[in-house]
C-alpha cells in the first residue's frame, strides 16, 4: 500500500513537472520573448525528473512545519522563478504578485506579521540598495572602458524576488538567506569566469540569472 502511494505521488511530481514546463512556456510568450528551443528539450525532462524526485522526497521528509502540500507548492513556484530566470534573465510580474501573496501567507503562519514584515522589507531595501550600486558600478566600469553596458549585474526582479523571501523567512532570517545566495552566486560566478576564459569564451558585463541563488538560499534555510 505505502509503495502504491509513494507511486501516485511520483505521478503527482510528473503532472507538477509538467505543469512548470507549460507555465515556463505561457508566461515568456505573454511578452513576446523567444524561446531557446535547443535548452529547452533538455529542460522539459529536466523538471519533470526534478519534480517527481522532490514530490517523493517531500512525502517521505515533510516539513515539520508546512507539511506536504504547502511545501510541494513553494518548491513549484520557486522551480518556476528558476526556469524562467535562467532561461531568459527574468522574474516576470505575474510571478512576483503570485509569490508575494504566497510569501507573507507562509510566513504569517510561519512567524507572525511583524517578523513577516519586517523580512519582507529588509530584503527588498537591501537588495534595491545593491541594485543600485552594482548598476552604479557597472557604469562606471563600462565608462573607463569605452564600453557599451547593455546588461546591469541585478535585474529589478531579483529585487522583488529578495522581497518574497524576506517574506518567508521573516526577520533576521532574511539575512541568511541573502548571505547564502551571495555566496553562492559569488562561487558559481567565478567558476564561470574560469570556466569561459579557459574556453576563450570570457566577456566582461555578461549578467547571469541571481534569481537561482537567493531560491537556493531560502529553499536551504527553510528545508535545511
Amino acid at each position: 500500500m505505502d509503495s502504491i502511494l509513494l507511486g501516485l505521488i511520483v505521478l503527482l511530481g510528473i503532472a507538477v513537472g509538467a505543469g512548470l514546463n507549460y507555465l515556463g512556456d505561457w508566461l515568456p510568450q505573454q511578452r513576446d520573448i523567444e524561446m531557446p528551443i535547443g535548452w529547452r528539450r533538455l529542460r522539459v525532462w529536466l523538471v519533470i525528473i526534478l519534480s517527481a524526485l522532490t514530490s517523493a522526497w517531500l512525502w517521505l521528509n515533510p516539513h515539520e512545519d508546512l507539511g506536504f502540500w504547502a511545501a510541494l507548492l513553494l518548491l513549484a513556484y520557486f522551480g518556476l522563478i528558476v526556469i524562467i530566470d535562467m532561461e531568459h534573465k527574468l522574474i516576470l510580474y505575474p510571478t512576483v504578485w503570485f509569490g508575494l501573496v504566497l510569501g507573507a501567507s507562509y510566513g504569517i503562519y510561519l512567524r507572525g506579521w511583524l517578523t513577516t514584515l519586517l523580512g519582507g522589507l529588509a530584503g527588498f531595501g537591501i537588495m534595491l540598495l545593491l541594485y543600485f550600486f552594482g548598476d552604479f558600478v557597472a557604469r562606471r566600469l563600462a565608462r573607463v572602458r569605452n564600453e557599451e553596458l547593455d546588461e546591469v549585474a541585478l535585474g529589478f526582479g531579483d529585487v522583488n524576488l529578495a522581497a518574497i523571501i524576506g517574506l518567508l523567512l521573516g526577520w533576521p532570517g532574511i539575512l541568511a538567506g541573502l548571505v547564502l545566495a551571495i555566496f553562492a552566486g559569488g562561487a558559481i560566478s567565478i567558476l564561470y569566469v574560469i570556466f569561459t576564459y579557459l574556453l576563450g569564451r570570457y566577456q566582461v558585463f555578461v549578467a547571469l540569472p541571481y534569481g537561482p541563488y537567493l531560491v537556493f538560499g531560502a529553499v536551504v534555510l527553510l528545508f535545511f
